[in-house]
């Protein structure tokens, strides 16, 4: 099922997207307003700390939350799902500007993590002899 608006057509429901995917989409809606013209990487990245801020307005009184949103409306769902995609397009888009492969950046970044954090089983967990 799509949506379609002035001849662009989007997903109204999309599984298993890819972040090629949506930096093609992003780089095709923003040339087809003239805004690419606009989107710097010292553009998108404040851009993005905006967003990242708006993101941060949500949870602000809120307190801890637990896993799921329990007691959150489905509007507040709604809201932080807006936000967080948001984020998400900017940093597709500040990553496509710096002709970086936001994708691998990520894989590799787990790769290093996992060497630098290696898995430890807790002392709680330890087997006893």
């Amino acid at each position: 099922m799509e949506n379609s608006h002035a001849g662009e057509k989007f997903p109204t429901r999309a599984k298993d997207v890819s972040l090629l995917e949506l930096r093609q989409r992003l780089a095709e809606f923003a040339c087809a307003r003239g805004w690419d013209r606009y989107h710097s990487p010292r553009n998108l990245l404040l851009a993005l700390v905006g967003e990242v801020g708006e993101l941060s307005e949500i949870f602000q009184w809120k307190g801890e939350v637990g896993r799921g949103l329990p007691n959150w409306t489905s509007h507040d769902k709604e809201h932080l799902a807006e936000e967080l995609s948001d984020v998400l397009l900017y940093l597709i888009q500040l990553a496509d500007v710096c002709d970086l492969d936001l994708g691998q950046a990520a894989l590799s970044k787990i790769i290093k993590n996992a060497a630098k954090y290696p898995v430890t089983v807790p002392p709680s967990h330890a087997a006893t002899d």
